[in-house]
């Protein structure tokens, strides 16, 4: 009885296994798209809070240069730079993208 037992076992192992083998190839195409779409939800975020983080710095460098017009030389040198610093990040973030894809 333990014979038939073992015999039955192996018998549909093969099978098995070979689906397994075929749903391991299938698993790892699907991550691979998963991956390529979770960079790109990534990049939009990081491309978003770029845009935003920037039109904070310009509103807040033009509120200033208003109220003190005096200043407005520096105050638009220190908007480049953090604009400069913003849009850096932005582009790390792409190059990350296309290093994942």
């Amino acid at each position: 009885m333990a014979f038939f037992a073992v015999v039955g076992v192996l018998m549909t192992a093969a099978p098995t296994l070979a689906q397994a083998i075929q749903a391991a190839a299938d698993n790892a195409s699907t991550e691979e798209k998963y991956g390529k779409i979770a960079a790109a939800f990534g990049f939009a975020i990081a491309a978003a809070a770029g845009a935003i983080g920037q039109s904070r710095i310009a509103a807040s460098a033009v509120e200033g240069a208003a109220r003190n017009p005096g200043a407005a030389g520096r105050i638009q040198i220190m908007m480049i730079i953090g604009l400069a610093l913003i849009e850096s990040l932005v582009l790390f973030a792409l190059v990350i993208v296309f290093a994942k894809v």
